[in-house]
């Protein structure tokens, strides 16, 4: 029966080709605003790491004496490398990122300027980071401030010809690294592990080196990008004793007993701090651990004009909805003749109106396939927009085929009226008409 729908829709349709164009135009043009920003929306504020990431805390505390509502979003030298030493989550690790010159093994070789971030060894599995080649350095490395790296496959590409790099050098600025590990594609989406440094949309990071060694050689200039000092510097260098603020710490809890555990040592450890006279509070710490998806929604990653933009493509898409409306009242009715005659030879109004509604969604069929190539032109356009995450603005699977999913339904919804009322008519006064 479907099938008989489908051929009385396709011949109805081709009776009126301007009527038709028209309304797989309305559909079409909303669905393609819609996809567009949707598309959008759906690459910033999806989950960055499925699986993982109900694991992956954002633990804060208030080090300084400034009068604030809100615990810091970053960590002091020393209170980052207290919690790192002390070890009271499953895994944890220091970040900290800056654009640093990269150099390759090549005599005379041009400096590139890459994103470079310094953290600790449990960054790779915490994160459940792919590797190509080799793996990450070990806790010994850390210890021993060890000159090694780990690379992109970017830039192993380039550099090596994507051919097995472990152990090779590369430079940055001055000073040699070995390279004990190269990454496969890795670009989570956000960049959630550093959205104070390079962003959470920034381009894939090129090198990862230790943190310690980093300190090592404090000339690299690996402070990061939100450096926030109070009280005398001696110097915006050498930072480990100075009073800011400008490293971010992740910790890997594994169960709600091992979440409740750490935020009660939050607790502890700020008021430890400040029996050391170094935190200063009257009634209780500051402190918060925050999930991974819910630090994303605290720093509100996903730009408000995206959303805004989301919402307005909506609102289009109603409009086009109400104009699709019209053009299917006008049409159903003018069938009224055609219905009555079918209704006299014995179909019922169920029929009908789900012949009618088959028609409607061929149109949405039909202006989905509009829809998909208008928001395939929307999201080219954006890719050469000067945002921060235009290149990621890309259709997936899953976009696809909500494009069609969206515009079968708007126009089963467009539909809906037209084929009631159109269902309403009595068919003894279209046959007496006619």
């Amino acid at each position: 029966m479907f099938g008989y729908y489908l051929d009385l829709a396709w011949r109805s349709l081709k009776r009126t080709p301007i009527l038709t164009g028209l309304m797989v135009l309305a559909i079409g043009l909303g669905i393609g605003a819609c996809i567009t920003t949707l598309t959008v929306l759906h690459l910033l504020s999806g989950d960055p790491l499925p699986g993982k990431s109900g694991q992956l805390f954002y633990p804060q505390i208030m080090p300084d004496t400034r009068s604030k509502t809100e615990p810091e979003a970053e960590y002091t030298y020393i209170d980052a490398t207290n919690l790192l030493r002390e070890h009271r989550a499953d895994r944890q690790a220091i970040v900290v990122s800056a654009k640093l010159k990269v150099f390759g093994p090549q005599p005379g070789a041009r400096p590139m300027s890459l994103s470079t971030v310094a953290t600790t060894t449990d960054f790779f599995p915490m994160f459940d980071v792919p590797f190509r080649y080799g793996a990450g350095w070990t806790a010994a490395d850390d210890d021993a401030r060890a000159r090694v790296a780990v690379i992109s496959q970017a830039l192993n590409d380039k550099l090596f010809d994507g051919v097995d790099s472990v152990g090779k050098s590369i430079r940055l600025d001055k000073w040699d690294f070995r390279i004990v590990g190269v990454l496969q594609h890795w670009r989570p989406v956000p960049r959630f592990y550093d959205l104070y440094g390079q962003g959470g949309f920034a381009e894939s990071d090129g090198v990862f080196i230790p943190f310690a060694t980093s300190r090592d050689l404090a000339e690299l200039g690996i402070q990061g990008n939100s450096l926030d000092c109070w009280g005398q510097l001696a110097d915006q260098v050498h930072l480990e004793n100075q009073p800011c603020v400008w490293l971010q710490y992740w910790v890997e809890l594994d169960t709600p007993a091992r979440v409740a555990a750490y935020r009660d040592y939050l607790v502890h450890y700020s008021a430890q701090q400040r029996a050391l006279g170094r935190f200063q509070f009257k009634d209780k710490p500051l402190t918060a651990l925050r999930g991974l998806m819910d630090w994303l929604g605290h720093n509100e990653v996903v730009p408000s004009d995206v959303r805004l933009q989301t919402w307005v493509a909506f609102g289009f898409l109603l409009v086009c909805l109400i104009n699709t409306v019209g053009l299917l009242l006008a049409k159903f009715l003018r069938r009224s003749g055609e219905i009555g005659v079918r209704r006299a030879l014995g179909a019922s109004r169920g029929a009908v109106f789900a012949q009618l509604l088959t028609e409607a969604g061929l149109v949405g069929v039909a202006g989905g396939g509009v829809g998909l190539l208008l928001a395939l032109a929307g999201l080219w356009a954006v890719r050469r927009s000067p945002t921060n995450y235009a290149a990621l603005a890309h259709l997936d699977l899953g976009m696809f085929l909500t494009t069609f999913v969206l515009a079968i339904l708007a126009s089963l919804l467009a539909g809906l009226l037209p084929a009631w009322r159109a269902c309403l008519v009595p068919p003894a006064l279209q046959l007496k008409s006619h």
